[in-house]
């Protein structure tokens, strides 16, 4: 007996389809693909490789480039773009600008291109821009919403191009205010949650399954938050010695000494992209502006800057950073969402504690040498420092008032900005007007790309060549204590705050 294998019934069965293609063609089926005719490159894109199957996208987009130009010629060559967005243009497109390269080419394989849909090749008038370049090489493009090519001479097919190209804007806009208007209601109205880390002092428990039933079917549930045991009474007491009147980098050093474990080391599976060291002023600040804990929902608090080279090119990006948003966009849930750590009068009191301090005249205190002041012992960028009424600049490598000095920690370096500007204008005398004041030695600085470098006693201008200077903080060892220094105690007005206090220690 012999048996087949799988490729060889699959090549039977391939050959019974095809003896079924004319029968299918008389009963107005698809036409067969004609022998000759023109010869087609087809293009194709989807925005990203972690949302979108490349598979099928393709599938759908080179389906309906086969159904325009069946009976007219074959498709010979294939461009794809994966992960770039439609606002690129052609040649910012890697596999775009292989094909328009292609184009030049005089013993290019292919007539004309064809793409399976307008707004997935073009976005607003890319193609009006494309068409004068192809037709100079006598290329045809092919539209299935053109049912055929693009006749640049014809006006019905130039305000089809110029409606395609509004329609793909409206598009993209239509699509982004539906989601965040979605968005904005479900937190507004409903307080859901809507992904992301919970705040430190909360826990993510299930909420039931999603209300989309087709999200539901698919087993998504939602999450809300809950109160955490371990971490909850740590936030109280930040917020009561905040309002106590003690210090961000104060209440910072008494959790490391009594090494109460810091957000990223207490939840490391959510907080593998920080170091997991001890409690900073910022970790504490970002507890104390943070109004979910008042138990309301918030959302659009910040925002993903993923810092482009080319704008809407990701693979450009030189790494996406969180930035937030004015206040006045924040988005909080009409009611409760969550149990509170903290009443919306203590969260509106500790704010105030942060305010702004000035100077004794009640002037604004102004630094014309912001980001332009280097420390040539650590290549950090210096600190504005106001002391005795005027403004410094100060590097002390790293340390910072929430966490002890390490040993053997280099001096600090300080430099009052009267003196920087006095020095820079020296150096800098054959390029400056005559009597040039402070502020304009500053502004030809900041015109010039150039830094000022700042020893212990040396001043140095150098160019800024290379870059913007990292601005990078030294971790330092935290040690423990037996109690809390500087004056600072834990309050333990009730059995949970004593309880929180052993735990501590």
């Amino acid at each position: 007996m012999t048996v087949d294998s799988p490729n060889a019934q699959n090549d039977v069965l391939a050959g019974w389809l095809r003896q079924q293609q004319p029968v299918r063609a008389r009963m107005g089926g698809r036409r067969a693909p004609a022998s000759g005719g023109l010869r087609f490159a087809f293009y194709g894109r989807i925005s990203t490789a972690d949302f979108q199957d490349r598979t099928s996208s393709r599938a759908w987009q080179y389906e309906a480039a086969v159904d325009l130009v069946a009976g007219h010629g074959v498709i010979v060559a294939e461009y794809f773009d994966i992960g770039c967005s439609r606002r690129l243009t052609w040649p910012q497109r890697p596999q775009a600008a292989n094909l328009l390269n292609a184009i030049a080419d005089p013993g290019r394989r292919f007539d004309a291109i064809v793409v399976g849909e307008y707004e997935r090749a073009f976005a607003g008038d890319q193609l009006i821009q494309l068409l004068p370049m192809l037709d100079q090489h006598a290329v045809q493009v092919w539209l299935p919403k053109a049912g055929g090519p693009i006749n640049v001479d014809d006006p019905a097919h130039r305000a089809l191009i110029l409606l395609l190209g509004h329609q793909s804007r409206r598009e993209v806009l239509r699509s982004r205010f539906r989601t965040t208007a979605a968005m904005r209601a479900q937190a507004q109205d409903q307080g859901r949650h809507l992904g992301g880390r919970p705040p430190y002092g909360y826990r993510l428990v299930d909420a039931g399954p999603h209300p989309n039933t087709a999200h539901a079917a698919w087993g998504r549930r939602l999450h809300r938050l809950e109160v955490d045991p371990l971490t909850a009474p740590h936030v109280r007491w930040i917020f009561a010695q905040r309002l106590a009147g003690h210090s961000t980098a104060g209440i910072a050093r008494t959790l490391n000494a009594l090494g109460v474990p810091s957000p990223a080391a207490h939840d490391r599976a959510r907080n593998r992209h920080r170091s997991g060291g001890g409690w900073t002023l910022r970790s504490v600040a970002a507890i104390l502006a943070n109004p979910r804990y008042t138990g309301r929902q918030v959302w659009n608090r910040q925002y993903i800057d993923h810092n482009e080279t080319i704008a809407g090119d990701k693979a450009t990006s030189r790494g996406a950073v969180y930035r937030w948003n004015p206040k006045d966009q924040w988005i909080i849930s009409n009611g409760l969402a969550h149990p509170a750590l903290v009443s919306e009068e203590d969260f509106v009191k500790a704010q105030a504690v942060t305010a702004v301090a000035t100077s004794a005249d009640g002037r604004a205190r102004r630094y014309l040498l912001t980001g332009l002041v280097v420390c040539e012992v650590c290549g950090r960028r210096a600190d504005g420092q106001w002391v005795h009424d005027r403004p410094g600049y100060r590097c002390r490598h790293g340390r910072t008032s929430a966490s002890p000095a390490a040993p053997g920690r280099p001096k600090a370096v300080y430099w009052r900005e009267d003196e920087l500007l006095n020095r820079a204008g020296h150096q800098l005398a054959n390029d400056l007007p005559a009597n040039a004041d402070h502020r304009a030695i500053a502004t030809h600085i900041r015109a010039r790309k150039l830094r000022i470098a700042c020893g212990h006693n040396t001043v140095t201008i150098r160019s800024d060549e290379t870059g913007p200077v990292p601005r990078t903080h030294a971790t330092s060892p935290h040690r423990r204590r037996k109690s809390p220094p500087w004056g600072l105690t834990c309050p333990t007005p009730s059995a949970a705050m004593r309880t929180m206090s052993v735990r501590m220690r």
